[in-house]
């Protein structure tokens, strides 16, 4: 019963008709998570039905060899280096963060890894040392806290007098409710309104780094996503779906009027799906289909997802609508790119986080 409460939130058909019709059947069979339980269905019937004979093991290892080759989707090939680059990353302690901050690594540049749980990242920062011999610096931030996010500025600036790449990686997905330490939804408050702040606090020191980029990994969800003007804090109801969806919408939208504010600057702002990935991210949600080793068949490693980051950070080109997917110029509804929404959500933002 609560996987059927968790489809009937998340499966959207009439979204979904349009995903197809619009981008085509790779794109959807990657991207909606419908197709990735249907996929895993039928790899279970195909085991129940063969009995497993040696003939039909090497038909299901075809299969997953095939379905692996459409999930992967883009990948970055850039050999661009970043020496002498200084980039900040929120959250990258595990996940595609942690890709991310490795493949950056590697590639030259000083990776300041601001994340909530410093004990984790440390040793994360340790291993990844270990391999690309660059310096990784550990700092305490949590989104969830706006005091933590202006003792996070203050420090930096004190210890950094340029950055040149700020990623906003960090997020929650679809928890139980509850609120973050200022009293803001824990979705809205981490992935957008702490970010948001962060960034504003930043941007003199990605000014003096210019050529810049800020780069806000968003999700295919924003395509869901409404900004509740009215009830910013969910008060009057919460649905953790739905809530998450307009988190990843504001995202998007800020990207937009960010880029808008930084016109004439050579700071570069991207927003980006990374796509369905194999992470903590998703404890929240995926519940008892997490468990099935067959829905990992159909969804990105860490690496994988990755991708996209890797790409913003170092081979973009800024252009409508600032949003990637699979290391390419992605699809955004009309709600994403409705500038006086994205106007009026800066402004709502900066009175809630008190800029």
């Amino acid at each position: 019963m609560k996987a059927l409460g968790y489809a009937r939130s998340i499966f959207n058909t009439k979204w979904m008709t349009r995903d197809y019709l619009t981008n085509g059947w790779l794109f959807f069979i990657r991207e909606e998570a419908l197709t990735i339980f249907i996929l895993s269905v039928i790899m279970w019937v195909i085991d129940t039905v063969t009995g497993r004979d040696t003939c039909c093991k090497l038909l299901h290892l075809v299969l997953i060899v095939l379905i692996r080759r459409v999930m992967v989707g883009g990948i970055c090939n850039s050999t661009k280096r970043l020496d002498g680059q200084t980039v900040v990353i929120t959250g990258c302690n595990v996940g595609i963060g942690k890709e991310t901050a490795r493949a950056l690594s590697q590639r030259g540049a000083k990776i300041i890894m601001a994340c909530r749980n410093t004990k984790t990242a440390e040793k994360t920062a340790l291993e990844i040392s270990n391999v690309t011999g660059r310096e990784l610096v550990v700092m305490k931030l949590d989104l969830a806290s706006l005091s933590s996010i202006r003792a996070f500025a203050a420090d930096l600036k004190k210890k950094e007098s340029k950055i040149h790449i700020l990623i906003n990686n960090a997020g929650v997905m679809m928890c139980p409710f509850m609120k973050t330490e200022d009293g803001f939804e824990m979705q809205m408050g981490t992935n957008h309104l702490g970010h948001f702040l962060l960034t504003n606090l930043l941007l003199p020191l990605l000014s003096h780094g210019q050529p810049a980029r800020i780069i806000n990994v968003s999700s295919l969800a924003s395509a869901r996503g409404v900004i509740p003007f009215d009830d910013m804090n969910y008060e009057k109801g919460y649905n953790k779906v739905q809530a998450y969806g307009n988190s990843k919408l504001a995202n998007v939208l800020f990207t937009r009027q960010l880029a808008k504010r930084l016109k004439g600057t050579s700071i570069q702002v991207f927003a980006l799906h990374p796509g369905a990935v194999q992470s903590n991210l998703g404890r929240h949600f995926m519940g008892m289909w997490s468990a099935s080793k067959l829905v990992t068949l159909f969804i990105k490693t860490t690496a994988e997802g990755a991708q996209t980051t890797i790409f913003c950070a170092l081979e973009a080109c800024q252009q409508e609508p600032h949003y990637f997917s699979d290391c390419a110029p992605g699809y955004v509804v009309s709600a994403a790119q409705d500038d006086e929404v994205a106007e009026k959500l800066w402004k709502v933002s900066e009175k809630m986080v008190g800029l």
